[in-house]
């Protein structure tokens, strides 16, 4: 009998995510999971580390595209152990106490279906055993909790949708964030040179150390809002041609200045807009009022491709593109060629705080929530 622990949850939707986080996020009480009721391919983790991601601050404020049911756990992906399996879940695939991680595609709150309000923030969940993987033996819980959902979201974006060349060079936006961080790392491994942009000097010293060839940090000289211009460097940078491919999950005002900066025929890629994350309506409310506009002209003058390349919603479409990247992601985990990155860690009873400094910008790469030390 597993003894009880504790989890966080969201209790209602809030109009912005600061709000959300400050008035609707509690720790609780967990009961362990009944495993009379559990399914004979249901593997129980005992969670150590889960993953703080932009899009847990987006839900709590129904801005997301999913909307889980309330209340719900957050926490997307999570590492842990083993702590009980079903009949049907072979001692060759896992055994009680291996280590392990669980990918967001079929459980926690951006899933449908009975593992939804399995989320990581807490001591347990229950996933199906297809959606449990061997931890790498080179990575802490720390690091395998950020590894499925932000390499895999850069290896579609940079390599699947991308097509990116060795040779050819790349401008990652937010590349300190935890997507745009593997992207980096990626990009290096397939012969690209890389251009990364941010708005902190210091965060970008550090994205160097992990294989940014240039940096070009955007906040204005005058510190007055908004961003500087950059596509003189970038084309000082390019000896004039523009850059090849444009990771850019930032958007806004970005998005418009990268237009300048592109090459001929440059694959534009869309991962996200994080410099204006008040595109829906707050709770939950759906439309896209402030939705992000970008110049069709310049599109179709400089001969673009832009695309946009929504990871977990195109590999549902076709599962098939799946089973490649996680091979070659594992292969590169294991030959200490990626390493997720983590720069703040909380303890699972100050969940909100983790939230709050996910949502203020103060991480570097990845955030974890810890439920066992």
């Amino acid at each position: 009998v597993l003894p009880p622990g504790r989890r966080a949850r969201v209790r209602e939707l809030a109009e912005d995510p600061g709000t959300g986080i400050e008035q609707n996020v509690f720790v609780e009480e967990q009961l362990a999971p009944d495993v009379s009721t559990l399914s004979s391919v249901d593997v129980v983790v005992a969670i150590h580390s889960s993953a703080v991601s932009w899009v847990d601050v987006l839900m709590t404020s129904g801005q997301y595209q999913h909307i889980p049911t309330l209340p719900y756990t957050p926490g997307l992906e999570y590492a842990g152990t083993v702590a009980w399996k079903g009949a049907d879940v072979p001692d060759s695939k896992y055994k009680l106490g291996d280590k392990v991680y669980v990918a967001c595609f079929s459980t926690g709150p951006r899933s449908s279906g009975p593992y939804q309000s399995y989320g990581g923030f807490a001591s347990y969940a229950v996933a199906p055993m297809d959606a449990v993987y061997p931890m790498p033996d080179n990575f802490t819980y720390d690091q395998a909790c950020n590894f499925a959902g932000n390499f895999e979201t850069a290896y579609h974006c940079v390599v699947d949708c991308g097509k990116l060349q060795a040779g050819e060079t790349i401008l990652i936006h937010g590349a300190s964030g935890a997507t745009g961080l593997a992207a980096v790392q990626i990009a290096k491994i397939l012969g690209a040179t890389v251009i990364a942009t941010g708005r902190s000097e210091d965060k970008l010293k550090r994205v160097k150390e992990h294989g940014a060839d240039h940096t070009i940090c955007l906040k204005r000289d005058d510190g007055e809002p908004g961003i500087k211009r950059f596509r003189d460097e970038v084309k000082a940078l390019t000896d004039g041609k523009g850059v090849d491919v444009v990771y850019d999950g930032v958007g806004g005002d970005i998005s418009l200045e990268t237009l300048r900066c592109v090459n001929f025929g440059a694959r534009f890629l869309i991962v996200g807009w994080a410099s204006t994350p008040l595109v829906a309506k707050g709770k939950g409310g759906r439309g896209a009022p402030n939705a992000n506009q970008l110049p069709t002209n310049l599109i179709m003058m400089k001969g673009l491709q832009v695309m946009g390349c929504p990871m977990v919603i195109s590999t549902q479409k076709d599962p098939s593109i799946r089973p490649p990247r996680v091979a070659k992601l594992k292969e590169w985990a294991e030959a200490g060629k990626i390493t997720p990155h983590v720069s703040h860690v909380f303890e699972l009873e100050n969940a909100k705080d983790a939230l709050i400094a996910r949502w203020n910008g103060d991480v570097l790469g990845g955030c974890v929530v810890r439920a066992r030390s």
